[in-house]
């Protein structure tokens, strides 16, 4: 088998793929997997908000917003599918 660094980048995302498919398929409870990170995420705006739960949840949707628009911007500066395939819009 060869070694991670003889890999295309193509077959080491699919065998990344399919060694986190494993993973969480071996997870019994994916909630208790996942809690320390989403609790380390909302402390983050906690923190932001010395401690203040109103305003944490104001700067998370804040968050969110900007990674709305951020996401609008990407999706509009790449080409759209049907302009790629040379059909008509």
């Amino acid at each position: 088998m060869p070694t991670t660094n003889e890999l295309s980048p193509a077959e080491r995302r699919a065998r990344a793929r399919a060694a986190a498919f494993t993973s969480w398929g071996n997870t019994p409870d994916r909630s208790a997997r996942t809690a320390r990170g989403r609790a380390a995420f909302e402390q983050r705006f906690l923190d932001q908000a010395n401690g203040d739960p109103v305003r944490a949840e104001s700067m998370r949707k804040a968050y969110f917003a900007s990674l709305t628009r951020k996401s609008l911007a990407a999706r509009r500066a790449k080409p759209s599918p049907l302009s790629r395939a040379g059909g008509a819009a």
